[in-house]
């Protein structure tokens, strides 16, 4: 094939990749997601054992959304809130306190518009220690929320956010 000839609509990912997103989603379906908040560590366990690095002092929601819990690292007392979603093909990061609130969405990925083919790109999420994310707020790939920041409910980082500093808006704003 010539540098202009693709497949814009084959998959990335191989077969075994897809047979353990498959077995993740089936496994949280079954397991998970219908257990109340005290089944906390349970879920924490079932997120261990697909290759998730989280602290159990960590509150993960049942409803909460994890795309490939092998890319997500969660620290102590960190909290991710009802529906919240972690779209990590790349790598998240989630510090020791950092709270991500109900239905806000972090989303590693995009693509390569440049391209014919629109390759899949990633960066890295990365939420310090105590900041906190408001909810439905949307958070682009290559951002780091620094600590002790806290971004508005609805806004859209587009920028990484200084330490202490609040945001919010579409695009976030400092306050």
């Amino acid at each position: 094939m010539t540098k202009y000839e693709f497949d814009r609509f084959a998959s990335p990912w191989t077969f075994r990749y897809r047979v353990r997103l498959f077995l993740w989603h089936v496994t949280w379906s079954i397991l998970c997601q219908w257990t109340p908040k005290p089944f906390n560590r349970f879920r924490i366990f079932v997120l261990r054992l697909f290759g998730c690095d989280i602290c159990f002092s960590s509150f993960v929601h049942q409803r909460a959304r994890i795309a490939h819990p092998w890319n997500l690292t969660v620290g102590c007392r960190a909290c991710l809130g009802d529906s919240a979603n972690l779209y990590c093909l790349g790598e998240i990061f989630i510090s020791d306190g950092a709270i991500v609130a109900q239905e806000a969405y972090l989303c590693t990925a995009s693509h390569d518009f440049r391209e014919p083919a629109y390759p899949l790109t990633t960066s890295p999420i990365i939420v310090e220690e105590d900041a906190f994310i408001g909810a439905r707020a949307f958070v682009l790939p290559g951002v780091t929320i620094g600590r002790s920041a806290i971004v508005g409910a609805c806004s859209v980082v587009t920028r990484s956010v200084l330490p202490l500093q609040t945001v919010a808006g579409n695009p976030a704003r400092p306050m």
